[in-house]
C-alpha cells in the first residue's frame, strides 16, 4: 500500500483573532485528505479573543500558545511540532484559494529534488478588493548554479511558501533575533541548499490592512515605520549571511552579494527621504544599488547609471535627484528604441 506523506500547515499569529477563522477555514476547505493534513496555529502572546475563536476547531487543529517574542520564535515552536514531509505556510491575515495544497503537493510529489516552492501572491485590500500581482519573476532550478539568476531572486511573503523537511532541516533553527521578516531568512537560505520550483499561479492571497507589522511600515510615510523595516531586513541580512558563512559546503564559488543587498537598498532608498545621506555615502550606495540590481537591467540602463553616479559626490543628495530624473527620461527613451528595433 502506497504511503502518503503528510502535510503541514503551519500559522503564525498575533492578535489576528478577527481573521483566524478565515484563514482556518480556507485551509479546511482544500480539496485534501484530512487524514494527510495536519494544522498547527502558533500563537505569540495574542492579547485579543484569538483562543476562544479557536476553540471552536477542537481536535482539527493543533493549538499552540507562547509569549510574545516575534515570527522566528513562532516558527520555531511550529517546526519543533510538525511532523509533515511537506510545511506550507500561513499567516493569519491571509488565505489560501481553492486548490493550493492539491497543487503543492503535486508538484513537490513530481520533483522529488525540490526543497521548496512559491507561487504567485495577490494581494487584497480594503473593501476585498484583489490587486493582481505585478513583476512575478518565476525562478526554477537550483538557483546557485547559476550567479546571475540567483542575483535576481526576490524573497517573498510568508503565505506563498511551502517547503520540504529535509530543506527545513539544514537551516533550523531560526535565529530569533528576527522578530519580523522570518520567512526572507527561510526562503533566501533555501534556495541555497536545493532546487525551488515557482507555480504561475495565483493559489493564496495576502491581506492589506491596518495591522500588518510589516505592510504597514512598508506603506508607511513616517521616518519611524522605514526606519524600523530598514533594521529589521539589515537583521535578516545579518542573519542569513552568518548562516552562509558558517555553511561553506553549499555556498562556495556562489556570489551572494546581490541576493543579499537587494533585500535592504530598497527600503535604504527610501529612508534617504527622511534622513538624507552625506555625498560621500550616497556616492557609495548608487555604486552598490546598480551593482546589486544590474542582472535585471539593460546593458546601456546599467552603463548610464555608473556614469551619473560619478555626479553624486558633487551635487549631493537633494541636487542628484534632478539628474536621475533626467537619467529616468533618457532610459525610456531608450527602452522604446530598443522596442521599436525588434
Amino acid at each position: 500500500m502506497l504511503t502518503v506523506p503528510l502535510t503541514t500547515v503551519l500559522i503564525d499569529t498575533y492578535n489576528y483573532g478577527h481573521f483566524i477563522e478565515q484563514a482556518i477555514d480556507s485551509v479546511l476547505s482544500q480539496d485534501f485528505p484530512s487524514e494527510h493534513l495536519e494544522i498547527i496555529v502558533v500563537d505569540d502572546g495574542s492579547t485579543d479573543d484569538t483562543a476562544e475563536r479557536l476553540s471552536r476547531y477542537g481536535s482539527r487543529i493543533k493549538y499552540l500558545q507562547k509569549p510574545n517574542g516575534g515570527q522566528a520564535s513562532a516558527f520555531n515552536l511550529g517546526f519543533a511540532h510538525a511532523r509533515g514531509d511537506f510545511i506550507v505556510l500561513l499567516d493569519a491575515d491571509d488565505f489560501f484559494l481553492p486548490g493550493k495544497l492539491r497543487r503543492v503537493f503535486d508538484e513537490f510529489q513530481s520533483h522529488p529534488e525540490v526543497g521548496m516552492i512559491y507561487h504567485r501572491l495577490p494581494q487584497m485590500h480594503s473593501g476585498g478588493v484583489i490587486i493582481p500581482v505585478v513583476g512575478f519573476e518565476p525562478l526554477s532550478g537550483f538557483l546557485p548554479a547559476d550567479n546571475r539568476i540567483l542575483s535576481r531572486y526576490t524573497a517573498h511573503q510568508t503565505s506563498c511558501l511551502a517547503f520540504r523537511r529535509s530543506a527545513l532541516l539544514e537551516l533550523l533553527p531560526i535565529p530569533e533575533s528576527m522578530r519580523l521578516q522570518a520567512d526572507a531568512y527561510l526562503e533566501l537560505v533555501a534556495i541555497l541548499i536545493k532546487p525551488v520550483l515557482a507555480i504561475q499561479e495565483d493559489l493564496a492571497v495576502y491581506r492589506i490592512h491596518g495591522e500588518n507589522l510589516f505592510a504597514r511600515d512598508y506603506m508607511a510615510s513616517s521616518a519611524e515605520g522605514v526606519r524600523r523595516l530598514v533594521l529589521s531586513s539589515n537583521i535578516v541580512r545579518r542573519e542569513v549571511h552568518r548562516w552562509i558563512t558558517t555553511h561553506r559546503q553549499y555556498t562556495r564559488n556562489v556570489n551572494t552579494r546581490r541576493l543579499l543587498d537587494r533585500l535592504v537598498l530598497p527600503l535604504t532608498e527610501r529612508q534617504f527621504q527622511f534622513e538624507p545621506p552625506d555625498r560621500f555615502h550616497y556616492f557609495a550606495f548608487l555604486l552598490r544599488r546598480n551593482y546589486a540590481f544590474g542582472p535585471k537591467q539593460a546593458w546601456y540602463s546599467t552603463t548610464l547609471k555608473y556614469i551619473v553616479a560619478f555626479a553624486a559626490p558633487f551635487l549631493g543628495y537633494e541636487n542628484y535627484r534632478s539628474v536621475y530624473t533626467w537619467c529616468g527620461k533618457t532610459l525610456n527613451a531608450l527602452h522604446s528604441l530598443a522596442g521599436q528595433r525588434r
